[in-house]
């Protein structure tokens, strides 16, 4: 395959994963209010929920600087793929970053423009997409929406449990979004299956680290006074 159509397959994945996310997102927004659960099946429901942070709704730091953070690391995420479609990579891998870089994608975009576009989500009213009286929060503020809920399994701890004992326990708890599906699956599935790649990049990376330290190295002795 031709880097035009590696580049092309790519790219292609990673709008369809970015448009089928924001799809679902604005649905779910502008039809749920906050808190509401549809049940689709015993194991899965689709339950409305908003964070400010990071995958499976995990908080870290002021909003501002996480958004930054992920706006950073998404901008180094496309530079990568657009540069290992350029080299003698399996179609997998690059798949397999195209996904991770969506995903990233996707939960950028909920940060930077849902607090301008969308009404604020309560849980008596459905949000409004662009309402006349503005959005509910500034530019790098908006809240990531959630919609995917497996309860795979509800039961209680033994009562012999320490700290926990009887208390009622839910595997999976988490709501998530199509986004962090992609970023968790493409992470597994790179780790697993596309180790010879990772370590021919690590190779790469370490290779120019020693090559840097020894020009630095060099630089050094020969500014040393004699």
């Amino acid at each position: 395959m031709t880097n035009k159509k590696k580049i092309g397959v790519a790219f292609a994945l990673f709008a369809l994963i970015v448009i089928v996310d924001q799809w679902v997102k604005f649905y779910v927004k502008t039809n749920f209010r906050l808190g509401e659960s549809y049940e689709v099946f015993s194991w899965f429901y689709i339950r409305f929920v908003e964070n400010n942070g990071m995958a499976f709704g995990i908080e870290l730091g002021p909003k501002i600087i996480l958004s930054t953070l992920r706006i950073i690391m998404c901008g180094g995420l496309l530079y990568y793929l657009y540069s290992i479609c350029q080299k003698n990579y399996r179609i997998t891998y690059l798949l397999s970053v195209a996904a991770l870089t969506a995903g990233a994608m996707g939960n950028i975009f909920d940060c930077l423009f849902y607090g301008m576009i969308f009404s604020e989500s309560t849980p008596f009213s459905v949000a409004t997409l662009f309402p006349e009286a503005g959005g509910y929060a500034a530019a790098f503020q908006g809240r990531v929406v959630d919609m995917l809920y497996f309860p795979l399994i509800e039961s209680r701890w033994p009562e012999a449990m320490p700290f926990c004992g009887g208390e009622k326990f839910v595997f999976f708890s988490p709501v998530f979004n199509i986004a962090d599906s992609f970023i968790t699956v493409s992470i597994i599935y790179a780790a697993l299956f596309e180790r010879d790649c990772i370590e021919r990049e690590f190779g790469r990376l370490d290779a120019w680290w020693n090559s840097l330290r020894k020009k630095n190295s060099n630089t050094s002795n020969e500014t040393e006074p004699r």
